[in-house]
């Protein structure tokens, strides 16, 4: 397979959540491969961008201003924003504010024929499939106020294991309507990664899959191990894939699953 196929030469893209972490790492790949970064955050930037867009993801006023500083045509958009539980926003940051600006930019067509988008899940939103009836509740109310206001109303929805399965649920939801624009859309399902998030949690997010690391041999996953995935999910060489979550961390899960690794992950 030639090269190309996997480079951003000529393509813009919107990186959601650039600061740091996994969005940052996303953001210098595609830098490196060739393309014009676009990068979101309400925390400084400290790499050099095409254009640097500062909102606040809590906020929808803050959300709709930022819309207005983007401009077409975007060839890749990364959602790489994330909060962890404890943030009263948590549902609004991880999800809504990103689905919002996803839609926005869709209807106004500012994404062209061949365009890609990859969010950022988590092997929190593993099992989603056993939520389907929750989850088509929660997306059939499609504007952010609607969706927020039932979030309130149900409980341990306004959560981290809720959003990130509502990411992989949209991924799958969205890949047909979204194929009849010429979009395709992935999730990546990280496992425990060094970022400055999981620092913050590392009691919890760093110490699962320890055991299983320390047997294996392998050490714990890197922001830049995530941002290939997602820059190869929205490049030409995956023309072929949308409507997945993919789930990397090491073989963890799935050895668990399959009962190769029975020790418990924590």
């Amino acid at each position: 397979m030639a090269i190309e196929r996997f480079r951003y030469d000529g393509k813009r893209a919107l990186i959601v959540g650039a600061a740091t972490g996994m969005g940052a790492a996303t953001a210098r790949a595609v830098t490196e491969l060739g393309g014009e970064v676009i990068a979101l955050d309400v925390a400084p930037i400290s790499y050099p961008a095409k254009q640097v867009v500062t909102a606040n993801l809590s906020q929808r006023a803050s959300v709709d201003a930022a819309l207005a500083q983007i401009g077409g045509p975007i060839h890749a958009v990364f959602l790489c924003a994330g909060v962890a539980d404890g943030n009263p926003h948590i549902l609004a940051i991880n999800f809504l504010a990103q689905r919002h600006l996803l839609e926005k930019l869709v209807e106004r067509s500012a994404l062209p024929r061949g365009s890609a988008v990859a969010l950022i899940s988590s092997v929190a939103g593993m099992g989603w499939q056993m939520n389907l009836a929750k989850l088509k509740e929660f997306m059939a109310l499609p504007d952010w106020d609607s969706a927020a206001a039932w979030s309130a109303a149900n409980e341990g929805t306004n959560s981290y294991v809720f959003s990130k399965q509502a990411m992989n649920f949209y991924a799958a939801q969205q890949a047909f309507p979204l194929s009849k624009r010429g979009i395709r859309i992935n999730a990546i399902e990280p496992g425990p990664t060094d970022t400055p998030l999981a620092r913050a949690n590392a009691d919890v997010w760093l110490r699962f899959g320890k055991t299983y690391r320390e047997e294996a041999g392998v050490e714990t996953l890197t922001p830049e191990q995530m941002a290939d995935v997602l820059v190869f999910l929205c490049s030409p060489a995956a023309s072929g894939m949308s409507g997945i979550s993919m789930l990397i961390d090491q073989g963890l899960m799935n050895s668990g699953i399959a009962g190769s690794f029975t020790k418990p992950p924590m």
